[in-house]
């Protein structure tokens, strides 16, 4: 077995995390799509579209299921806009449509106090950084990111928007191992979802940490997808490292 020497990350449940219920935050957000929508020249009723809208997503997202495609969220708004027969909308507008909608989302994600102390200590113990992130919109990831401080800790960030690809198909992983140039037994996989972030990293032989902080899942009894280590926060991460690489007499 090869020493780890990159450390891949997931973002959401993470390294960040939700504070307050989503639905109501959902509807503020959709509310503020309809908004932007109208004051473009698109006569949206703001609250059928919120509705109607919503649905549109769920039966997508219920379609989607566990494939690995990654439909964006501008590709679905302009699908769902074109059913009602407002067609050839500018590119600009549905930016700034989504990006009116993320302001509202982005108020409810906050930075793990533990997040910037565990990447400092990776980086200062000579590990190469990594994230691969599944999101329907790159854009507001990255906004996340910087908001949050993260972006000069990782040397590379691939979001299933931006490459069309979801975790946990291999290709996602690849293209953060093509980055560093190293083999999938270099790496390590740290992330809350079992049939996402584990699941593919088990399959492609990168070793695989999930973190339970989030995930409201007892680590005890029989998983569908079984990790390689158990944390209960990003704290931890630093000293497993260093137990692995100590039992493999490195």
């Amino acid at each position: 077995m090869m020493q780890i020497k990159i450390v891949l990350f997931d973002l959401g449940s993470t390294l960040l995390y939700s504070k307050d219920p989503w639905p109501p935050i959902f509807k503020k957000a959709d509310r503020a799509l309809a908004a932007a929508l109208q004051q473009a020249g698109i006569p949206l009723d703001g609250e059928a579209f919120y509705t109607e809208f919503g649905g549109f997503l769920d039966a997508y997202y219920a379609e989607r299921g566990d494939g690995s495609v990654e439909k964006t969220t501008a590709v679905s708004l302009r699908e769902f806009l074109s059913g009602k027969e407002f067609q050839s909308i500018p590119e600009a507008t549905i930016r700034a449509a989504l990006d009116a909608m993320y302001a509202v989302t982005q108020q409810n994600w906050y930075l793990e106090e533990d997040a910037l102390p565990t990447l400092a200590t990776l980086r200062q113990r000579g590990y190469r950084l990594g994230m691969i992130s599944n999101t329907s919109d790159d854009k507001n990831v990255q906004q996340l990111i910087d908001r949050h401080g993260l972006r000069p800790y990782f040397e590379c960030i691939v979001t299933s928007a931006g490459c069309g690809i979801r975790k946990p198909d291999g290709r996602i992983f690849q293209m953060a191992l093509d980055h560093f140039r190293v083999r999938p037994e270099a790496a390590a996989m740290v992330g809350d979802t079992l049939e996402a972030d584990i699941l593919g990293a088990n399959r492609m032989g990168i070793y695989s940490i999930w973190i339970t902080r989030r995930t409201g899942v007892r680590e005890e009894g029989e998983l569908a997808v079984q990790p390689q280590a158990v944390v209960s926060s990003l704290g931890q991460i630093p000293s497993l490292l260093e137990e692995i690489e100590s039992d493999k007499g490195l």
